[in-house]
């Protein structure tokens, strides 16, 4: 009889934990830096939502995709969807090894990039290169660089900068360490802006479950 009762108060137990099933698409930059670090406590303290994230550096369509929410710099959302900030703002940087800028010198304004080597990125839903913003003083720029690599990963932009390989711009905070341990050094950094965070945005009109509701709580709280 007592076995019973017990199997009986586990299955309510059981009944009672928050469940389901969500799905994210985020570039690689979020995943790491905002999602990651909150989904490795959520999981545990959650055992029976599942989440799915689909790492992509596309503008996706998550309607279209069949996503419960996506991840994008607050700028970047559609006016459409409700959005909610989940990250402070961030700033970007254009960092470079030693033996490269004693190599080829320290550009001191954006238009002296066409002299280097920069490391490009494609962008997957344009197809074209991404051009480097800057700003200064209420004058923006945006700069298409060359150089002989071009890679989507940022960890591999990173990587390749460290190795001497060319200029990368990359998010600030991604490189820090690099940046205090002297394996990576700054440059131009009075040109380089500060973009509105990461916002977790959907849509509108979706009714979303417990779990979402969840997940959507504890990223909010991490950001604080």
């Amino acid at each position: 009889m007592l076995e019973i009762e017990q199997e009986v108060t586990a299955l309510r137990s059981t009944r009672n934990k928050p469940a389901g099933s969500v799905r994210i698409v985020a570039g690689e930059h979020a995943m790491d830096a905002v999602l990651w670090p909150v989904l490795k406590a959520f999981m545990v303290q959650y055992p029976e939502i599942n989440v799915e994230v689909t790492v992509d550096n596309g503008l996706t369509d998550i309607v279209d995709g069949r996503f419960d929410a996506g991840v994008r710099l607050g700028e970047q959302v559609a006016k459409d969807m409700i959005a909610v900030r989940i990250a402070p703002d961030m700033r970007m940087a254009v960092v470079g090894s030693t033996d490269y800028l004693a190599r080829f010198g320290v550009p001191q304004t954006p238009e002296q990039l066409a002299d280097h080597r920069c490391i490009n990125m494609r962008l997957p839903t344009r197809g074209g290169l991404y051009h480097w913003e800057f700003e200064r003083d209420g004058r923006e720029l945006r700069v298409r660089v060359d150089g002989q690599l071009t890679l989507s990963s940022l960890s591999q932009r990173i990587d390749a900068a460290e190795n001497g390989l060319g200029l990368a711009y990359v998010p600030e905070a991604s490189v820090l360490e690099a940046l205090n341990h002297g394996r990576l050094v700054r440059v131009l950094e009075s040109w380089c802006p500060t973009f509105e965070g990461y916002h977790l945005y959907y849509p509108s009109r979706r009714q979303h479950t417990t779990a979402f509701r969840l997940l959507l709580d504890a990223l909010q709280q991490s950001k604080s």
